[in-house]
């Protein structure tokens, strides 16, 4: 099915795609999107000819005030036919990103990071490449829809061709979560879709590159670890400060991840700060307490460089994201060729 853009170009669509989004991606389009599953709004964009199915009716990612003008979700969408849309191209993404794919993969083993973390190891049929940082679709069985899960290591990696891994955290009542957790066993296979994303690592300048701030809220451990593990498989010698902000002392295994490659760099390149906002009154604790955006904004000051010396990256809850986006955009003015964060709702 071709699908024209309005004063722009024309690209095609298999008829088999599931969305208008990937489809567009697939073929070359700079589709603007963020989390690619219905949730933050990132790809809207106008229909003004030809027949378009709708995928879901009430995906959050539309106000009622977009719904009343007319729009849709490239993500929610899917071509019957011949169209003509209106949208803006991302136009940001350079090129020699690779290329998404829809491919049958198998699970291996799933390792217990938490009490309800855990990280999800794939085999896939070819080795297909990914950017640290980026994420994939899976499609839990019995479960309508993709749901988006980060890479939690990183492209290349000695031993692992043709792996995927992610850290996927049970959420109490979610239905994508829970299936992959009660229903997907090692031997399973399902369908996963990817890589997609902003947030990988850009390399550093050739000169006087600067250091790498990793920001991590829940389950944002696994983009970070991924992004963490790209800086130090780098030959040059940037460093990561690692903010990683937990609830309370169940939760320390995922510091254990990040303590683990802290180890492994011999404890030169990467700093790990652990934040709890709410301890367990009677376990131990003697680290830093409240919110991990306030230790990020307090240790970069005591540091003593400017707030736009690193390049961030950060992946967590909503208000970690909102809160971290007025600390570096507003308050701090970090250029935001130095801000990459893909918005999770």
């Amino acid at each position: 099915m071709k699908v024209q853009i309005e004063n722009g170009p024309a690209f095609e669509v298999a008829a088999g795609e599931d969305s208008l989004l990937r489809g567009a991606l697939r073929a070359g389009f700079d589709f603007p999107y963020e989390c690619s599953v219905g949730g933050c709004g990132g790809c809207r964009f106008d229909l003004l000819d030809g027949p378009m199915a709708t995928l879901w009716e009430q995906a959050p990612g539309l106000s009622e005030r977009d719904r009343r003008r007319g729009k849709r979700l490239a993500c929610q969408s899917r071509p019957q036919g011949d169209c003509t849309i209106r949208v803006r191209p991302a136009g940001s993404e350079p090129s020699g990103l690779p290329a998404a794919q829809r491919l049958r993969a198998t699970l291996l083993t799933r390792r217990a990071v938490t009490p309800d973390l855990s990280e999800f190891t794939f085999r896939l049929p070819a080795d297909v490449a990914f950017r640290a940082g980026q994420y994939a679709l899976l499609y839990p069985p019995g479960v309508e829809g993709a749901r988006a899960y980060s890479f939690s290591d990183a492209p290349g990696e000695p031993g692992a061709p043709g792996l995927w891994r992610f850290m996927i955290r049970r959420v109490p009542g979610g239905r994508g979560s829970n299936a992959l957790f009660d229903r997907v066993a090692p031997g399973d296979a399902i369908d996963l879709d990817g890589p997609y994303g902003h947030a990988w690592l850009r390399p550093g300048a050739a000169e006087a590159p600067r250091d790498v701030i990793c920001i991590a809220g829940g389950s944002g451990l696994g983009p970070m670890r991924s992004v963490a593990r790209g800086v130090l498989a780098e030959a040059g010698t940037r460093r990561v400060h690692f903010f990683l902000g937990l609830r309370t002392q169940a939760e320390l295994g995922a510091a254990a991840e990040v303590a683990q490659l802290q180890a492994q760099a011999g404890g030169e390149r990467l700093r790990l700060t652990t934040v709890l906002s709410n301890p367990t009154e009677g376990l131990a604790w003697e680290g830093v307490t409240g919110f991990v955006h306030t230790q990020v904004e307090a240790a970069l000051t005591a540091l003593g460089r400017p707030f736009d010396a690193y390049d961030h990256y950060f992946a967590g809850p909503p208000p970690m994201v909102e809160a971290l986006q007025d600390l570096l955009m507003v308050r701090q003015r970090v250029p935001f060729a130095q801000i990459h964060f893909d918005r999770f709702v």
